[in-house]
C-alpha cells in the first residue's frame, strides 16, 4: 500500500506520437532539505494554487533546462516532497498543533471552557497516514498555456515566470502527487492541441478551442477525461467538427493508449454543461465495500485511501451504532452518509445537490440502504424530522464538513440551539482558517453575541488525517460533546 504508484506498462503515448524534447518522467531522488516555506494551503480541492514568483535573472523561462522548472514547481506546489513521509507528518503535526493552541487561546479570551478536563496535548491524537504516497490523487486539474520554452499550447500547472510578469504552463511530470495514468493522459491531450495547426482567429496564445483538462481514475479501473471547450464564434459545423476530432484521437487514434472509459466535454461558456462524447456516462469508485457512482461534476475526495480511513474516524469519534441518528451535513456523492447508514439508526442528509445528490440516490438504491435519506431543507426543519423519529435511548450526532464556503451563522446557531445535539464531528480541511471562526462560535460563550444561543459544544478529541502528502494540507476530524 505504501509502494509508489508505476507507471502503465508500454510506452505513455502511441507510436508516432512526439511532444517537445522532454518526455521521460524525472527521477524521484530526494534532493537536500531547505525546502521554501509555504503557508498552510488545501490543495485538495480540483486546482492547485498558483505558485508564487521569485526573482531571478531575466523574465523569459527559455535559459533552463525542462527540469528546472519542474522542480521549482514542484517546490511550490508540494512543498514537503523532499522530506521522508516520516518528516513531513511531523512537520504537519506540529502546524495542527499550533493551529489548536490558536484555537484554545481564542476562547481563552472570550472565557470559555475549551475541553473538558484534559489538555489539548492529550486531546490531540497522533496522524493517520495517507494509505498511498505518491500518485494518490484520483482527479487532476491541468491547464493550456504556452511553456517555459516558448511553445504555445503546453499541458501542465501554471507557474510564474521569474519576475512574475507572465505566466505560463509547466508539464507536470514531477509532482510526485499525479499518478502516471493522468500524466499519460494530459501528454495525449498536449499532442491532441498540437496536431493542428494554429487559425488566424485564435488569440495572442494561439490555444484554441479546447483549454483545461480534467482527468479522473478509480479503483476498479476507470479513467474518465474532461475537455474544456471554448467556441468563441466558431460555427456549428466548426464545433462538431473539433468534437469528432477529439472523439477519433481518444477512442481510436494515437489518445486511445490511455483507454478512456468516459470522454466529457465541458462548455466554458455554461460549467455546469457536460456533453458525453463518448464511453460510459458514469465511473464508479470502491469505499468501505460501497459502490458509488460518480458524475463528472459531483465533488469526490481526492485521496480515495484516505478517505476510507478519515470515515472509519468519523464513525468512532461520533460513537455511531445502531443506537445514533445522524445529521449529516457534508457534501459530496454521499460516501460519508452512506458509510454511516450500515451502522447507524438513521442518516439524514441536508448539503447534497445537483449530480451529487443523484449519484448518492443511485448508489444507496444499488446496495438496497434504507435508512438514509436527502432532504434540500433547512436545518431547522430536519432536525425536527429526526426528533420526530427519535425513539428513547437514540443518540443524535450531528456531522459537518463544510464546503470552501463553510457554515453560514444560522447553521451554527440552529446547531447549539438543538438541545438533542449532545454530540458533534467536525471534519476540517482548513482549521486554520475559514473554519477556525465556525469552531469558534460552535464553543463561544453565548454571552459573546447575539445571535448564539444554546449550550456551548466542548472539544473532547481532535485526530488528524492526512489526505495529501508532500503538501502542508491534512484533514483534521474533532470530536465536541456538550
Amino acid at each position: 500500500m505504501f509502494a509508489r504508484c508505476s507507471r502503465p506498462k508500454g510506452p505513455l503515448l502511441a507510436p508516432g506520437v512526439r511532444l517537445s524534447e522532454r518526455r521521460p518522467l524525472l527521477g524521484r531522488a530526494r534532493a537536500p532539505q531547505g525546502q521554501p516555506q509555504a503557508s498552510l494551503a488545501s490543495a485538495g480541492e480540483g486546482n492547485f494554487p498558483p505558485a508564487a514568483s521569485e526573482s531571478t535573472r531575466g523574465e523569459s523561462g527559455r535559459g533552463r533546462d525542462l527540469g528546472f522548472w519542474q522542480e521549482r514547481l514542484a517546490d511550490q506546489l508540494l512543498p514537503l516532497w523532499r522530506l521522508s513521509y516520516e518528516e513531513q507528518l511531523k512537520v504537519k503535526f506540529e502546524v495542527i498543533k499550533k493551529t489548536l493552541g490558536q484555537f484554545q487561546d481564542r476562547l481563552h479570551k472570550l472565557g470559555a471552557t475549551v475541553t473538558e478536563a484534559q489538555g489539548l496535548d492529550d486531546l490531540l491524537q497522533p496522524f493517520i497516514p495517507s494509505p498511498v504516497i505518491d500518485g494518490y490523487r484520483n482527479k487532476s486539474v491541468f491547464s493550456v498555456n504556452q511553456g517555459p520554452d516558448g511553445r504555445p499550447r503546453t499541458v501542465g500547472f501554471f507557474l510564474r515566470s521569474p519576475g512574475g510578469k507572465r505566466m505560463f504552463c509547466v508539464p507536470a511530470d514531477q509532482l510526485r502527487a499525479l499518478p502516471s495514468k493522468h500524466l499519460q493522459v494530459a501528454q495525449c491531450y498536449e499532442a491532441f492541441l498540437r496536431q493542428a495547426p494554429p487559425e488566424p482567429s485564435l488569440d495572442a496564445h494561439q490555444l484554441g478551442p479546447w483549454r483545461r483538462l480534467r482527468v479522473r481514475t478509480s479503483r476498479q479501473g476507470h479513467t474518465m477525461a474532461i475537455l474544456t471547450f471554448h467556441a468563441q464564434g466558431l460555427s456549428q459545423e466548426a464545433i462538431c467538427a473539433q468534437k469528432e476530432r477529439a472523439k477519433e484521437f481518444f477512442m481510436s487514434g494515437q489518445g486511445s493508449v490511455c483507454e478512456l472509459t468516459s470522454l466529457y466535454l465541458k462548455e466554458r461558456v455554461t460549467p455546469s454543461c457536460y456533453e458525453l462524447l463518448a464511453g460510459e456516462a458514469h465511473m464508479f469508485e470502491d469505499v468501505l465495500d460501497l459502490k458509488l457512482r460518480i458524475s463528472p461534476g459531483a465533488f469526490f475526495p481526492l485521496n480515495t485511501g484516505a478517505t476510507e480511513a478519515l470515515l472509519q474516524v468519523v464513525a468512532e469519534l461520533g460513537g455511531v451504532d445502531r443506537s445514533t441518528l445522524v445529521l449529516d451535513l457534508s457534501h459530496g456523492t454521499g460516501a460519508t452518509g452512506l458509510s454511516l447508514a450500515r451502522r447507524a439508526a438513521q442518516v439524514l442528509s441536508v448539503r447534497p445537490a445537483g449530480p451529487a445528490l443523484e449519484d448518492a440516490w443511485w448508489s444507496a438504491a444499488f446496495h438496497e440502504i434504507t435508512n438514509w435519506q436527502c432532504r434540500r431543507q433547512g436545518l431547522e426543519k430536519a432536525v425536527a424530522r429526526l426528533r420526530k423519529a427519535q425513539e428513547a435511548g437514540q443518540a443524535l450526532l450531528a456531522l459537518l464538513a463544510p464546503a470552501d464556503s463553510g457554515l453560514p451563522p444560522p447553521v451554527i446557531g440552529a446547531l447549539r440551539g438543538c438541545p438533542a445535539i449532545q454530540k458533534l464531528v467536525f471534519v476540517s480541511g482548513r482549521p486554520h482558517g475559514e473554519d477556525m471562526e465556525t469552531l469558534v462560535r460552535l464553543c463561544s460563550p453565548g454571552t459573546c453575541s447575539q445571535d448564539l444561543g444554546g449550550e456551548p459544544f466542548r472539544l473532547s478529541r481532535a485526530v488528524p488525517v492526512d489526505a495529501a502528502p508532500h503538501t502542508l494540507s491534512a484533514q483534521l476530524v474533532l470530536a465536541f460533546t456538550r
